[in-house]
């Protein structure tokens, strides 16, 4: 192969390099705040089954205040009803014995609901608060792991980048400047290689008979006539001799 051909390859290798670190140093912080999100979700789910918990509680309290308010009732009805002296009296108290004792008994029946309710609730809390260890446990790892990968990825930036400054040393200036012109046009990407049907891999175009004879051969500078990428050729690997098997 050319020498200025396999710089070019190893240029184009190296500056994939440096665009894929340099996304995944963009992309870091976005990811830090997507595993905070999580984490805050799962917060946010054991904030609310906390203020489930607590409103069942604060509404049986007002029931327990309101069944302490009809018991006062029944126990002052009956204080009167045994003071009473004619039949009237005492069964306009019954009377109202009966509707204090009906009350007091729907909102019994309420508190039990609310007991019932609770158990549920308190059940929600513990899985949600359970769901929030795990996801705590998660995300510190993952973050962990960030970080490490945030370390590679800047030294792997740096190794490459001081490889590309050393590369460009040894390419002719007019071959740098073809290879960033063309790259510049090209969205980052300025060599492609020919596929054995003689296609240009990148835009698709099919080159030329001789032309695709000319990349094959890997020995000069050849761009494609569609995209102006440098052109070059990965041959099939030779055939795997299979072992002669023996009767």
């Amino acid at each position: 192969m050319s020498p200025d051909l396999d710089r070019l390859i190893k240029l184009q290798r190296l500056d994939n390099q440096i665009a894929d670190a340099r996304q995944r140093i963009a992309t870091h912080p976005q990811r830090l705040a997507d595993a905070d999100a999580r984490l805050n979700a799962a917060k946010t789910h054991v904030d609310a089954a906390k203020k489930r918990l607590a409103e069942n509680h604060e509404a049986r309290r007002a029931l327990e205040k309101e069944a302490a308010v009809y018991q006062g009732r029944l126990s002052k009805f009956k204080d009167q009803q045994a003071a009473v002296k004619t039949n009237r009296e005492y069964q306009a108290l019954g009377h109202e014995i009966e509707t204090a004792q009906q009350e007091l008994g729907a909102v019994e029946e309420k508190e039990i609901e609310r007991m019932v309710e609770a158990d549920g609730l308190a059940a929600d809390l513990k899985q949600a608060e359970g769901a929030l260890a795990a996801q705590q446990k998660t995300i510190d790892q993952e973050k962990k792991e960030l970080a490490a990968e945030l370390t590679r990825v800047e030294a792997s930036l740096r190794e490459a980048t001081a490889a590309r400054a050393a590369l460009i040393k040894e390419l002719e200036p007019r071959l740098t400047t073809l290879f960033e012109t063309v790259a510049r046009a090209r969205r980052g990407v300025a060599v492609s290689v020919a596929t054995r049907d003689g296609l240009c891999s990148l835009c698709h175009v099919r080159l030329r008979p001789h032309v695709f004879q000319q990349v094959r051969a890997n020995d000069q500078i050849i761009q494609c006539d569609s995209c102006q990428r440098i052109l070059y050729y990965v041959p099939p690997p030779p055939p795997v001799e299979q072992p002669i098997v023996r009767a």
